[in-house]
């Protein structure tokens, strides 16, 4: 096999979860550290935020939506942002 290509996909294993749970923790015990959860890490409570359904002004949105390209993030945090500068 000199490329990768080459390999007999159609005739591979799938592995099995006891199999990946088993070298997972022969990789903690080789180590002798717990191996990270994957994935993103749970949010406090303080930074979830309450899924809402708002109606705004198209001007109102067309300024979020600019100065969130401008930023490069998403026009929501631009909006969240202004209303927490208001609130706090």
């Amino acid at each position: 096999m000199s490329k990768v290509k080459e390999f007999p996909f159609d005739k591979a294993r799938r592995i099995t979860k006891r199999e990946v749970e088993s070298a997972r923790k022969a990789i903690e015990k080789s180590t002798g550290k717990k191996r990270a959860k994957r994935g993103r890490p749970a949010k406090k409570a303080t930074e979830k935020y309450a899924p809402v359904s708002i109606r705004l002004h198209p001007d109102v949105l067309k300024w979020a939506k600019a100065q969130a390209k401008k930023k490069n993030v998403g026009y929501q945090t631009i909006i969240n942002e202004v209303l927490l500068k208001k609130v706090v």
